[in-house]
């Protein structure tokens, strides 16, 4: 009898054991099957993401893919059909590599040109008059082009232009006669195309180009300040870093808005047809630098929001709700620059952070805390300035609505200590 109750403890402990083994390959199977959904969903967000920006891009790049396609056509048959030159590529190539190069340096480009091909034809013929064609020939012939050019001052552009055309006068003058005159002839058509095509043909329109560069730059602002209200509601200090990651990673925005800036400058200036359009770039072109410091006083605002968690500061409610409000009046900037209006709304907005870092400070704020809330008067004089305010009357007005809460019939708020305290300084 025993040994048949032995022999059944036996069993049952196999089976036990059996059932404990498929418990855990399930556990197993459902965590795989968990990662493996949340890795495709990730990578459908991620490819649609990807479709997303590669469509936005083509669409910002239809205007400079027409301007370049029209210029390359129409400076071939300048060339070709009223100067008779037989084989005129320099000239579609200096057209679009006019065009091809940063809005709002098309005019100097087409200069730089002229002076690199200029400078390369001479090098070229004076040295070939004395020394010959020939492998050694060319190299000196290169070298010294870059050298003059260099020594001279010229800018990439010209350098690599005069080495260029130094290397087809060497290689190609002996099998093609008075090359030199076409080349140079072909630098002024195809940049003088380009110009023409920018300015009077198919002049873009600079507003536009300028709502589509400044938004990405204004987004990414704006949705990171507003990860960072969020982050100090939760007290969650990982989200705010990644918020601070994302908005360091700014370059690009910034280069974008700076080159439309400078390139819608130049459409107004070259183009009598958007010449009515020069009073509605005034916001944007003083826009830049203010908007740039506001980014990175928006970085120390979020770097210190961290550090804040971090060492378990106090965070009273006001706190992330300024910095909300800081993230919404850029969005209202953004809006109001769009349709031309004065951006007022935007500067509403941002008192009204300043306003509420206000009453955070009289509530009691740590030294991180308080850090924070001298950033975000910071930020707000900065998009004051960006919405077309001088420096001295933001400043001002920053003060101003800092200190409502001690004023009588200020809105109500959490009461200052007994003695009220010292504002950060704006800056």
């Amino acid at each position: 009898m025993g040994g048949v109750v032995g022999y059944m403890a036996v069993v049952w402990d196999r089976a036990r054991s059996l059932l404990r083994r498929d418990r855990v390959r399930e556990n197993v199977a459902d965590v795989d099957t968990a990662r493996i959904a949340e890795t495709m969903t990730q990578l459908r967000h991620r490819g649609k993401a990807t479709l997303h920006d590669r469509l936005h891009r083509v669409r910002l790049s239809l205007g400079l893919a027409g301007q370049a396609g029209l210029a390359a056509g129409l400076s071939w048959v300048a060339a070709h059909d009223l100067l008779g030159n037989p084989e005129p590529v320099f000239a579609p190539i200096s057209a679009v590599g006019t065009l091809a190069v940063s809005v709002g340096q098309r005019f100097r480009r087409t200069v730089e040109l002229i002076v690199g091909v200029a400078v390369g034809v001479a090098v070229g013929d004076l040295l070939i008059y004395f020394l010959g064609t020939g492998p050694w020939q060319l190299g000196l012939v290169v070298t010294a082009a870059i050298v003059l050019t260099v020594f001279a001052g010229g800018s990439v552009a010209i350098v690599i232009q005069a080495a260029a055309t130094a290397v087809l006068v060497v290689t190609l003058s002996p099998s093609v006669e008075h090359l030199e005159i076409p080349r140079f002839v072909d630098a002024i058509v195809g940049g003088g195309v380009a110009l023409l095509v920018t300015a009077i043909l198919l002049p873009l329109n600079p507003l536009r180009v300028l709502n589509r560069a400044a938004r990405p730059a204004l987004d990414l602002l704006a949705e990171q300040l507003d990860t960072a209200a969020d982050g100090l509601r939760e007290g969650d200090g990982e989200k705010i870093q990644r918020a601070l990651d994302r908005l360091r990673d700014n370059k690009d925005e910034l280069a974008t808005f700076t080159e439309a800036i400078e390139g819608a400058k130049e459409t107004a200036v070259l183009s009598p047809a958007r010449w009515h359009r020069r009073s509605e770039l005034t916001h944007y072109a003083a826009a830049a630098d203010p908007i740039e410091r506001a980014m990175r006083n928006s970085g120390t605002l979020i770097r210190r929001s961290v550090t804040l968690i971090e060492d378990a500061e106090p965070i009273p409610g006001a706190m992330p709700t300024a910095v909300g409000h800081l993230a919404e009046a850029v969005r209202l900037m953004k809006q109001e620059f769009a349709q031309g209006k004065e951006p007022e709304q935007a500067r509403e907005r941002a008192m009204r952070a300043v306003s509420e870092a206000g009453r955070a400070y009289a509530e009691g704020v740590g030294f991180s805390g308080s850090v924070v809330v001298a950033q975000v008067r910071t930020t707000a004089s900065d998009l004051m300035v960006a919405s077309g305010i001088g420096q001295e009357e933001a400043n001002r007005l920053v003060r101003q609505h800092f200190g409502e809460l001690e004023r009588p019939g200020s809105p109500a708020g959490p009461e200052p200590a007994a003695k009220a305290p010292t504002a950060p300084p704006v800056g």
